[in-house]
Formats: C-alpha cells, structure tokens, sequence
C-alpha cells in the first residue's frame, strides 16, 4: 500500500506543473474522463457534493459548471500544495463562488456523518494507504441514498494492455520528467497504475464498503473505468 507522507511529498512536488502534465501524458483525454463522470453526478442533481482528493480542483469547478447554480461543493485534499493551485484558479473560474477547499485525510474525513448527498474521487482512490477504509469513510459521510462514483485507472483490455504498459514503463516517466523535473513521481504513478486492481475487483471492495448498487463504465478501451455505488437508503 502507499505510504501517505510519500505520496503527500510527491504530490507536493509536483503540484506546479500538475495540470500541465495531465493534458500532455493523457492527450487530452483526461477532459473526457472527467466530463462523463459530471454527467452521471448532475444525473442524480444533489444537493450538496464531495470531491475527494481533489488536487489542483479540476473536478470540483467541473461539478460548479455542470451541476445547478447553488448546489454546495467541497474540494477536499491531503496535500496543501495541490490545493494552493486550486485556490489560486478559482477566481477566474465559472460559478465556483460555491466551491469550497478544504484539508482531510481520505481515511479520517472531517466531515459529519450523512453531510453529503454526492461524492466523487478521480485517480486518487489508488493513493490510499487503506482503499477499503477510505470507501466505508465515504460511505459514512453520505445521506441515505446518496451515490459516490470512482472514477480510477483500470486494466486495460488484453490487447492493448502490451502497449499500455510500454507507455507507463518507458515513456510516461521521461516525458513527465521534461515537464515536471521530477521522473520519480511519475514512475511511482504508473507503478501504482500496474498494480490496481480490475474494474471488477473495485467494485467488489465498494460492495464490501456498504455500496449496495455498482455500476460501471469503462472507457478508452478499459485505460479507466468510472464506478458508481449508491449508499442503502
């Protein structure tokens, strides 16, 4: 399992040049990702939503755009740098005058219990040091028929998972270095990648955490899937 002060460091290091990274080693694509996971939150309409692990905010002022005017929105991390960028995006972002970020651990939410009728956490799910308390503290956190959907890195289908693999060894890493400075924080990425579980194997951790009800979607060929589980109302 990930050790949290390590992955607080790199994160910390690398928290400047984060988004920059994503567009470039994704293509782009990461912006897809993110939009099918706002569409299945705003398909619910809460009231109120946590973004766990929320980095520089990308999917908190993403929830702002796509949910109604109004609703609340937490972004809440373990890294004060990561949301020191996310502060500073905010004032040029759209309807995020709703947005709030917070510091928490993902194993020790500091939050009430039933405080949120939504939850989302994308690509940090695998950075846990405990997955499974991580989910049941989410679980905690939302109202009675609340949903949380995982957005996360996944195997990918047998084909193309050679390839997937060539590109997380040997060429993520030397390009995330040109941009960050930094090619052990991504070599630690595409490590933690290799090393998660199926999409099926996260879905049985989230029933295993209370989730009655998983759905999931995979997309570009299975590289992520996007898990949606539903707390017993």
């Amino acid at each position: 399992m990930p050790d949290p002060q390590a992955v607080n460091s790199m994160f910390a290091r690398i928290a400047g040049r984060y988004d920059v990274a994503n567009r470039l080693l994704s293509g782009g694509i990461d912006l897809w990702w993110r939009r099918k996971l706002i569409q299945a939150v705003a398909a619910r309409t809460p009231q109120d939503a946590l973004d766990l692990a929320t980095g520089s905010g990308d999917v908190a002022f993403a929830l702002g755009r796509g949910l109604p005017v109004g609703t609340r929105i937490v972004g809440m991390d373990f890294c004060r740098p990561m949301l020191d960028e996310a502060e500073k995006k905010q004032p040029a972002m759209k309807q995020a005058e709703h947005i709030t970020f917070q510091e928490g651990d993902g194993l020790n939410l500091p939050c009430e219990a039933e405080s949120f009728d939504a939850a989302t956490i994308s690509f940090g799910l695998r950075n846990m040091a405990d997955r499974n308390r991580c989910l049941r503290e989410l679980n905690r956190v939302l109202r009675p028929g609340g949903h949380v959907w995982v957005l996360e890195f996944s195997q990918p289908r047998g084909w193309m998972r050679p390839f997937y693999y060539f590109y997380l060894r040997h060429i993520l890493p030397s390009v995330a270095a040109a941009v960050t400075g930094d090619k052990s924080a991504y070599d630690y990425l595409g490590g933690s990648i290799e090393e998660f579980p199926t999409h099926e194997g996260i879905a049985e951790e989230m029933k295993a955490a209370g989730f009655e009800v998983v759905e999931i979607q995979r997309l570009t060929g299975g590289i992520v899937a996007l898990h949606g589980g539903r707390k017993a109302a």
